[in-house]
């Protein structure tokens, strides 16, 4: 029997430049390619593959977990050609593991086609930056430019607390700390409220799961830090609801005072296969805290503000499905991609349909054309 050296996997994954790798029982080793699943013509992995495979990458604490909680995730370094995300997990008695692939390449903003307001936005010495979308969407990329961006150019003490620590940042101007959720600190809300005694100017904040930890980041944002977070919520007002409805009722008044004033941003973004070439392309909704958005919030009003981001494109705002539909035509994704990630649906499609198009014709049926 042959067996499966992880080694030769990794290789392929960075030489394919593929973002995921899975191993599971009963099917080959599978990259993501640009978003599609591929089988690598290897073996089929059985149940002592998959053993050996995790012992080869995990480490002891990571393994202990595992046996305790029946799943374990962890990050780790492989050579000087990149990072794995890693998650191992048990399913129908056997083990499943699932790599993503971090580079170690810092992307520029120009490259991730940020909007260009984003840049002027990290200059900013206090407030709240939450940056928003399903997993997989590449938010960590996006911060980790930002944070860049930010060591780069200006001078600042950097926290960042993550679950695992995905991209490796070395001081430049700034002065970073990066602590490690389970390894250097127990939980986000205790490394939030430790990390404010540490002087910092900058926290990046990996997840906002819990009520505590939304609490001490607005909190963090108010007392005169730039504090970034994610969240896995789509749109820039559903963002803001969802953070107001993660509060008791008799504490919503007081968040959306707090919010309207400390907010800066919402930065929500999907990804995409590119339709043109090789690769992926990330469409992004983009809301700035202007004077008249802070009200809708203080009121209630979140219901308007889309509207607002519509009519606010001298600030640098703009729509999700605007933003879907400027790829399409430029050729960038295809239609099924755009209204696969957008938020409605129904407008889009015949957008597409009173343009001339097609949607929901198969790669099959364009091929034979």
């Amino acid at each position: 029997m042959s067996t499966i050296q992880i080694d030769r996997l990794l290789d392929t994954v960075i030489r394919q430049d593929a973002s995921d790798l899975h191993l599971t029982v009963g099917r080959k080793p599978t990259l993501r390619l640009h978003g599609r699943l591929r089988s690598l013509d290897t073996k089929v992995l059985e149940s002592d593959d998959m053993v050996a495979l995790m012992k080869a990458i995990t480490p002891e604490r990571a393994q202990q977990e595992l046996q305790e909680e029946g799943s374990t995730d962890y990050g780790f370094a492989y050579g000087t050609e990149a990072r794995f995300r890693v998650a191992v997990f048990r399913q129908r008695g056997d083990i499943a593991i699932a790599l993503r692939l971090i580079p170690n390449q810092l992307l520029t903003f120009e490259q991730i086609g940020l909007p260009p307001i984003c840049k002027e936005l990290v200059r900013r010495p206090r407030g709240l930056y939450i940056v928003t979308g399903p997993t997989g969407s590449g938010k960590t990329t996006s911060l980790a430019t930002m944070i860049d961006f930010i060591n780069t150019n200006l001078e600042r003490h950097i926290i960042t607390i993550e679950d695992p620590i995905e991209y490796y940042h070395y001081h430049k101007k700034c002065v970073i700390a990066q602590r490690e959720v389970g390894v250097d600190v127990p939980s986000f809300s205790e490394a939030l409220r430790r990390a404010l005694r540490a002087d910092p100017d900058v926290v990046l904040v990996g997840e906002m799961r819990d009520l505590e930890t939304m609490e001490a980041a607005v909190r963090a944002a108010e007392t005169g830090h730039l504090v970034f977070a994610t969240l896995h919520t789509t749109g820039a007002a559903g963002t803001i609801t969802r953070i107001i409805d993660a509060f008791p009722t008799n504490q919503q008044a007081q968040i959306r005072v707090q919010l309207s004033t400390s907010l800066i941003c919402v930065l929500s973004q999907v990804l995409m296969a590119r339709a043109d070439k090789p690769g992926r392309v990330a469409a992004f909704e983009f809301l700035v805290v202007t004077p008249a958005i802070s009200n809708l919030i203080r009121e209630n009003k979140t219901f308007r503000i889309d509207s607002a981001i519509q009519t606010g494109k001298k600030f640098g705002m703009q729509l999700l499905d605007d933003h879907l539909w400027q790829l399409y035509e430029e050729g960038k994704i295809n239609a099924e991609e755009m209204i696969d990630k957008s938020k409605d649906p129904g407008d889009l499609t015949e957008k597409v349909h009173r343009a001339g198009g097609m949607v929901g014709r198969t790669e099959l049926d364009a091929e034979e054309d």
